[in-house]
């Protein structure tokens, strides 16, 4: 129950991060916007190398505004960086310069209001450190924005990116390479699988832990309901249970701490990194002619894997959730069942141990519940977090999830294998000769 509260307060601030980034911190100024008949503001003012820039733009005139865009490629504005003493253009060196007439361009109605995002050009126009601007050209007029900074990473932004994003990025880099037809929802599936079994061995140990807390369960409840007064001993009394039955109340939690750092990093290079702006990241060893045009991001043309799916998806993972939570909680369900038989059968030899027995149901009445609601609700959540972020993300996580089933059974299989008392901890009498 602890594990699935932890899990779940780890998805709310996976959320709020992500809802955070779309927001992408300050508005534009309304000063930067009205002060010229074409307004042009970036949404902040100081960027570390890699983040997404945006600019709204403003038409503050009474007709409508047509922009030259400058070259052929994607670009959306121009963009100048000052140095040494002077503002000199920024050109990608995928750009294309179009003849006049050919020259692409952007209408803006009177009044109107919109933002462009440069996601996929961070690296190729803002990899130097130091001042930048923008600038839109209308007839024989230049417009320009506020100033912002480009600055250097922390060292968390270092760190993440060295050693999460970058090897997720250079995996799916590699095996979209390799895969027939460059699939990116395969090279998801073969990913997954890899990360699991990699990662089977501490797994496992984490599912036998996580099966071990849920048949102590009851034991403990009962502890809080004893000391429920003297918190000094209820923590006292819970430690000398997990050292008895050799059982580690944070090994259940190091799957769910491993899994998180991976879904976020495979979000942000779903999101935004499978374009040519983040080939300067790609490994040496990992094919430097890859065309990233040629990633097919439609899984059996079925999910666009970089988009969210609201429907399908969602409903896929939520029912694979439940089939894990209701293996994983079976077997100690079982045990609770048998343990309320013997405590029955207790009940028929005195009376003394009737009100023990009555609390004892009490407890477990009052932990069944709560492992219903957790049941069902879980799922629900996860079906709303998978709702919410590329469909690649969902794909990921319901291959793993097929992966932890499959785990689950081994280990329920391994459970009922074993005598009833296995895993109660023993005495031994030795007699005096």
């Amino acid at each position: 129950m602890k594990n699935n509260r932890l899990f779940l307060w780890i998805i709310a601030i996976f959320l709020g991060i992500s809802l955070l980034q779309s927001w992408g911190g300050k508005g534009p100024t309304d000063t930067t916007l009205t002060e010229n008949d074409l307004g042009l503001s970036t949404s902040k003012t100081e960027y570390t190398i890699g983040k997404e820039i945006k600019i709204t733009l403003q038409n503050n005139t009474e007709a409508p505004m047509t922009l030259l865009i400058g070259d052929c490629s994607e670009e959306p504005l121009n963009v100048s960086h000052y140095s040494n003493g002077e503002w000199i253009a920024v050109q990608a060196s995928d750009s294309t310069i179009c003849p006049e007439e050919e020259m692409p361009t952007l209408t803006l109605a009177a009044g109107e209001k919109t933002t462009l995002s440069y996601k996929n050009w961070t690296y190729r126009l803002f990899s130097d450190l130091g001042r930048y601007r923008i600038e839109a050209a209308v007839n024989d007029q230049t417009f320009y924005s506020n100033e912002f900074i480009i600055g250097e990473r922390g060292f968390l932004s270092h760190f993440w990116l060295a050693f999460m994003y970058q090897p997720i990025l250079n995996t799916l880099i590699f095996l979209i390479e390799k895969i027939p037809g460059h699939s990116l929802g395969l090279a998801i599936i073969l990913l997954t699988l890899f990360i699991r079994t990699l990662l089977l061995l501490p797994s496992q140990r984490a599912l036998r832990s996580q099966r071990k807390m849920q048949e102590l369960q009851p034991k403990l409840e009962e502890l809080k309901q004893k000391y429920k007064d003297n918190q000094e001993k209820l923590a006292l009394e819970t430690m000398n249970l997990w050292k008895t039955y050799k059982v580690n109340p944070f090994g259940s939690c190091l799957m769910m701490f491993i899994q998180i750092p991976i879904l976020i990093a495979l979000y942000q290079v779903v999101r935004d990194g499978l374009s040519a702006d983040k080939s300067g990241l790609i490994y040496s060893f990992v094919s430097q002619s890859f065309s990233y045009e040629t990633i097919n991001t439609h899984f059996f043309n079925i999910l666009e894997l970089t988009t969210p799916n609201v429907f399908v998806l969602p409903l896929i993972i939520g029912g694979l959730q439940f089939i894990q939570m209701h293996l994983s909680l079976t077997r100690a369900k079982k045990k609770q069942e048998a343990k309320k038989k013997q405590e029955a059968k207790k009940k028929e030899k005195g009376q003394d141990l009737a009100k023990k027995v009555e609390s004892t149901k009490d407890v477990q009445s009052e932990m069944q519940m709560a492992t219903n609601m957790m049941k069902y609700f879980m799922p629900v959540m996860i079906a709303f977090f998978t709702a919410s972020l590329p469909s690649g993300v969902g794909l990921y996580w319901g291959t793993s999830t097929i992966y932890g089933i499959v785990q689950q059974l081994v280990v329920n299989k391994e459970s009922t294998s074993k005598k009833p008392n296995d895993n109660e901890p023993t005495v031994r009498v030795i007699e005096k000769a």
